[in-house]
């Protein structure tokens, strides 16, 4: 994949929260579970765990659970994203439990999230959910925790795209303050190695006269 289509792919993806009735194939899930498990991971603990949710009643219970979200029940599938704080907490103590465990997580979750992109499908991050309930329904063990779900199926429609922060709204140079608008003047993006090919030699001029 060339670096504008990856753009293309990351800027596109939206949350997708209806679904048509249509069943995944096993092939698809078997790519999105495949994305998660090669999300970068602290120490390669790899503390993720994941429930794939098909069930109808199952599926009706996670939405209650979840402050009725009803994209819950329609999607045909719902993957449940665990976190094993027993293994985080032995590997790096507790900023493995509170920190590394919730962002390797996340990782698992983006790649899945853009995977699903790329096949098409509609997806969607929930985090707002009775984490207990959910713990017992779905009979997790204790020393792992609900820390999410996805929602994927066929969108029966594609929210409009929201705007995001520029990139000069939010990047600093060395030390937080200097803006990169500071150095070069604004463009539309074409790039990575383009544009920080060209501000490496900005900088080398400007940043001692700033």
């Amino acid at each position: 994949m060339e670096s504008d289509e990856l753009l293309d792919l990351l800027s596109s993806r939206v949350s997708v929260t209806r679904y048509s009735d249509e069943d995944l194939e096993r092939d698809q899930i078997g790519k999105i579970l495949e994305a998660g498990r090669w999300a970068p991971s602290a120490g390669n603990m790899q503390c993720w765990e994941f429930i794939v949710v098909e069930d109808k009643k199952i599926k009706e219970k996670l939405s209650m659970y979840s402050y009725n979200q009803s994209h819950i029940r329609e999607a045909p599938i719902c993957i449940v994203v665990l976190g094993d704080e027993k293994k985080a907490a032995r590997r790096f103590e507790d900023r493995g439990k509170n920190l590394y465990m919730i962002q390797e997580t996340a990782a698992a979750m983006q790649n899945m999230l853009l995977m699903a992109q790329s096949l098409d499908l509609g997806a969607a991050w929930v985090g707002a959910f009775k984490e207990e309930d959910v713990k017992e329904l779905l009979e997790i063990p204790e020393n792992l925790r609900p820390l999410s779900m996805i929602t994927v199926g066929y969108p029966r429609e594609r929210p409009h795209i929201s705007e995001k922060k520029r990139i000069v709204e939010s990047t600093f140079v060395n030390t937080y303050g200097h803006k990169l608008h500071r150095l070069m003047e604004e463009r539309e993006w074409k790039g990575f190695k383009t544009y920080f090919g060209k501000l490496k030699e900005k900088i080398k001029g400007e940043i001692g006269n700033d």
